[in-house]
């Protein structure tokens, strides 16, 4: 049986059997967490309540005449305590709401850095330097070649400065200077393009995995821009893959506290210090798959920059089977037999990203599905838990929610699982093979990479929702929904500015 090379839900990949697939999930459905997510739709109740009955309102008076404005007046004179006191709860009532309901968050612009061409690693070059690093056997080798067969990687992805030398350079300075290509390059871009002062930012998140010196790489960002000292910052590392969702959604909840500023997320992976040179080859697929990538985002809670503003966020649905212990321990960073330092994958990593999964978009298809499909969703599932109907259950259509895809793109074979599971078709996953053809698995930039590609096709018009959904250690499965503001064009510099006109290519694994 043959085997083919897949995404680790968030921090690396393993090689699997075919027969090992990710889980047909969605013909399975957890109903605690159809009640989770019917749970947030019942929180807006009261809106969608107030709706109809303000249209009422509004249809009555527009049908009123002369006469029966001036009955109501003389009716209201001789009911001055009634007035006063209906008066007096509708400013409270307002008052409350106002300063109680979620403000908007708008993503004003974003930037994917693009290495230069330097730095490209065609598969010749890649074998030949692990040749001659000398640490890998013959068996490892054969490993990694027929891994970047089958990976779905084209020919110029990127690798960094460090690890073109013979022998590699894997030291903290080589580390350091890679951030800081990566994250200034990507800022430098994002603040050209919107004319922002970086001493306008009130937030900063960043977050990369694997690589946290001290300072941080918040304060590293702190330092280059001359950030003003009142900053909120934070720096999030270990989270894998899926941590620019979770950035995202802190960089959200603070922009609900901090009235009229801006934030800046910065999402990453660091690729020097963590390129394994051992011979496990569960360790070895990371080297193949991982190239040098990062995003910065601007995200802003001013009412003003929703005329400026690309997108609003809708949606952050977030999903962690930490609790579980063999969730926590799928993707788990030790020693080799020999002590050298990699990611343990276990065997049950893609049945547990299927879980994970299965748990994310059954509490987001409440929140996001057109009510046809939640009626026909929730009716099979009623008669197959309450009635025990032999009833095949419903699989929604997720294309009636979304307009686009952004599917991190950690691995060939679990884009063709989602695919499959989710009723996708190749339009919908064009973006995620893609980016991964054209720059490796970016970690949790990945999916600003797909992004830019939608909008360099010019496929985003005004009301396009776009689902972005990403994996990670711990184990995690995140989600976010934005709305475009209005027909997105790439912003100057883009990532695919120079190559889009080569693409969609053919893969041939």
């Amino acid at each position: 049986m043959s085997s083919e090379s897949v995404d680790n839900g968030g921090a690396q990949n393993i090689q699997i059997h075919q027969g090992r697939r990710l889980p047909d999930f969605l013909n399975s459905v957890n109903l605690k967490y159809v009640k989770l997510g019917y749970h947030y739709l019942i929180t807006n109740l009261l809106k969608l309540c107030l709706i109809p009955l303000m249209a009422i309102i509004v249809i009555e008076a527009a049908q009123m005449n002369p006469d029966d404005i001036h009955q109501l007046w003389l009716q209201l004179q001789y009911n001055l305590v009634s007035v006063i006191t209906f008066s007096a709860v509708l400013v409270f009532g307002s008052t409350v709401y106002i300063m109680t309901r979620p403000r908007s968050v708008y993503l004003v612009d974003y930037s994917c850095y693009k290495p230069p061409d330097h730095l490209k690693v065609k598969y010749q070059k890649f074998m030949d330097h692990s040749r001659l690093i000398g640490d890998f056997d013959e068996s490892s080798l054969e490993f990694q070649r027929k891994i970047l067969e089958r990976s779905g990687l084209g020919e110029e992805t990127y690798l960094p400065e460090g690890m073109h030398s013979i022998p590699p350079r894997p030291t903290m300075a080589a580390a350091r200077e890679e951030a800081e290509q990566v994250i200034f390059g990507a800022l430098d871009n994002l603040f050209a393009n919107t004319n922002i002062t970086p001493k306008h930012i009130g937030i900063l998140v960043v977050n990369c995995s694997l690589f946290n010196p001290t300072p941080s790489l918040s304060a590293m960002i702190v330092n280059k821009y001359k950030l003003r000292g009142n900053i909120r910052s934070f720096n999030l590392g270990g989270m894998g893959c899926s941590a620019g969702v979770i950035a995202v959604d802190l960089a959200k909840d603070m922009l609900q506290v901090h009235r009229n500023t801006y934030a800046v997320v910065v999402s990453t992976e660091n690729i020097t210090q963590n390129w394994y040179f051992g011979n496990k080859k569960s360790m070895l697929i990371p080297n193949c798959l991982f190239r040098v990538g990062g995003s910065a985002v601007l995200l802003s809670n001013k009412s003003l920059d929703k005329r400026l503003a690309k997108y609003k966020l809708v949606h952050v649905v977030r999903t962690h089977k930490g609790a579980d212990e063999k969730a926590f321990r799928c993707v788990y960073q030790e020693q080799d037999d020999i002590g050298i330092t990699g990611v343990s994958l276990s065997k049950e990593l893609m049945a547990i990203a299927g879980g994970a999964l299965k748990t994310n978009i059954t509490t987001l298809g409440p929140l996001v599905l057109p009510l046809s499909e939640q009626l026909l969703f929730f009716a099979t599932l009623v008669a197959k838990k309450l009635f025990n109907a032999k009833v095949k259950p419903y699989i929604p259509d997720f294309k009636l929610a979304f307009d686009h895809f952004c599917i991190h793109a950690g691995g060939r074979a679990v884009i063709d699982e989602l695919e499959k599971n989710l009723q996708l078709l190749p339009v919908h996953v064009e973006a995620s093979r893609m980016t991964l053809h054209r720059f490796g698995n970016t970690s949790s930039s990945s999916i600003w990479y797909e992004l830019a590609y939608t909008e360099a096709k010019g496929r985003m018009q005004k009301g396009n929702r776009v689902w972005q959904i990403a994996f990670g250690s711990g184990f995690k499965c995140n989600s976010a929904v934005w709305e475009a503001l209005h027909n997105v064009k790439p912003s100057p510099s883009g990532p695919w500015e120079d190559c889009i006109h080569n693409y969609p290519v053919q893969i041939i694994v």
